[in-house]
This record gives C-alpha cells, sequence and structure tokens, in this order.
C-alpha cells in the first residue's frame, strides 16, 4: 500500500481503493485553509491515476469534520479583502470551486462517517455519491444561527434531501439528525455498528472496483448530469454569489459578533 502525507490530510492508494483520510484531530478536521487544499491535492492523486477505481473518504478523529473556521480567519479572504473590500473572491477559491471538485470527481466516492459532521463539514460527509455511517454519526447545519449565515457557500441540502418540507426544516431549524434519522430521510445508504464500519465500507469499495474504470466514470457521468440538468451546479454558484452579499450586511455582522461572543463558534 501507497501512504503520502499531506499534512491535514493522509492519502492512501491500495490497489483500485484510494483513501483520503482527515488526520487533524486535535481541531476536530476543521476546513481550515491547509485543510481544504489537501483536501482538493488527494482527490486530484486519486483522480489522475488510471488504476484507481474508487475513493474512500474518511476521519482520524472522533468525529468526521466539524466543518468551517467560525471567526471566518482565512488567508484568502483577509487578502481579497484587503484588495476589493469583499470575500466573494475568497468565498468561491476556497469554498465554491473544491466543492464542486469533489462533485465533479469522475470516479465513485463513498464517505465513511463516524460521530459529527456539522455545517460545511457534513458537505464532505453528504455530497460523495454513497454515504455509509455508523450508529454514533450525526448531522448538523448550524449556519443560519450559529454564523448567520445561509448555510454554507455551497447549499447541498435541497438536492441531497429532495424534499422542500425536510429541507427547510432542517436549515431554519438547525436540525441535528441522528444517524437512523439520516437514514429515513434517505441522505445516506445505510448504518452499522461502530465496529462494522470500516469492514462494510471496504466491501463496498471491493465490489465497485469489479467493474471498468470506464463504465464507473461513465456511470457517474450520466449520474450528476442528471442533476446538473435540474440546476444543482449552478445553484451552487449562487449559493456561494448569496453568502458574499449576506455577509455585507450591518444585521449579519452585528449577529455574527456577538455569536462568537457568546460561543466562540461553537455548534449549538
Amino acid at each position: 500500500m501507497e501512504r503520502q502525507d499531506l499534512g491535514r490530510v493522509i492519502y492512501e492508494k491500495d490497489g483500485a481503493i484510494s483513501r483520503l483520510i482527515m488526520n487533524w484531530p486535535e481541531k476536530a478536521n476543521l476546513q481550515d485553509s491547509e485543510m481544504v487544499w489537501a483536501f482538493d491535492k488527494a482527490l486530484g492523486l486519486a483522480e489522475y491515476d488510471y488504476d484507481v477505481k474508487v475513493l474512500i473518504i474518511k476521519s482520524n478523529a472522533r468525529g468526521f469534520s466539524s466543518g468551517h473556521v467560525a471567526t471566518g480567519d482565512y488567508p484568502e479572504f483577509k487578502e481579497n479583502l484587503e484588495r476589493t473590500g469583499t470575500t466573494w473572491q475568497g468565498h468561491t477559491k476556497l469554498f465554491l470551486h473544491p466543492m464542486l471538485r469533489l462533485w465533479e470527481f469522475p470516479k465513485p466516492t463513498i464517505a465513511q462517517v463516524h460521530g459529527y459532521a456539522a455545517g460545511g463539514g457534513s458537505y464532505w460527509a453528504l455530497l460523495p455519491d454513497l454515504t455509509v455511517c455508523s450508529e454514533d454519526a450525526w448531522f448538523q447545519m448550524p449556519h443560519t444561527y450559529l454564523m448567520g449565515l445561509p448555510g454554507a457557500e455551497t447549499m447541498i441540502e435541497p438536492w441531497v434531501f429532495m424534499n422542500y418540507k425536510r429541507a427547510a426544516e432542517y436549515l431554519y431549524l438547525r436540525r441535528k439528525l441522528t444517524a437512523q434519522q439520516a437514514l429515513e430521510l434517505g441522505i445516506v445508504n445505510a448504518v452499522v455498528p461502530r465496529e462494522k464500519l470500516e469492514e462494510t465500507v471496504e466491501e463496498m469499495a471491493q465490489q465497485i472496483t469489479m467493474c471498468p474504470v470506464t463504465t464507473l466514470t461513465a456511470c457517474k457521468l450520466l449520474l450528476k448530469r442528471a442533476w446538473e440538468l435540474m440546476g444543482f451546479r449552478i445553484h451552487q454558484q449562487m449559493s456561494a454569489d448569496m453568502t458574499t452579499t449576506v455577509a455585507a450586511h450591518t444585521d449579519f455582522q452585528a449577529h455574527l459578533a456577538r455569536m462568537m461572543k457568546e460561543t466562540g463558534g461553537r455548534t449549538k
């Protein structure tokens, strides 16, 4: 097995199976700038390797990923703000393009989720083609209250839930979904005991590798195109633009300042 340490991420290649392992446990796999770009680099390693047929996304922390740095302390944002007075390009560069890179990754992806998958971290858990989670997994998008934002920069919830009422409830009320609730809503594929999680995912990956890589790529392309014909991609772009628009408003700024003082950015 080949193994590369990319900093915040460990990349493994084991025959036709590759693994992207988030590895910043002391910070709950926060999506800081280094994490985002290490994640993106691992996607590139798997994408351009003809031997790889499937990518597993998993975590070495107590949970999957706790999402954005709530303070917005990103070098991409700082530079953009200094140069133009907004964070529009910073948002696009750091959280739109890398998320679309995951969406456009041409081979099957499996998210192996345990524990927390919160905020932007829930996107890395739910956007992959298959999501398998342990019984202790939970999902939440708390941004409307915690950060004062309309979700993250790429609102995938309408497309994952495919249910207007459930998506609205999840976003407005910051519902914390258990693994079983997520399964009942159809946003994950399976829930298994924690001790069976890795075994279950590896078995699924092995089944996928039995197919030709060209066939898998074509199958995924057709799945993605169905969603894109309904507007998925342009909706993600609009989400990033709207985040920047909201960030320029004074009521948002006052709310965020108050929340940072009260919670330090912790999920509620």
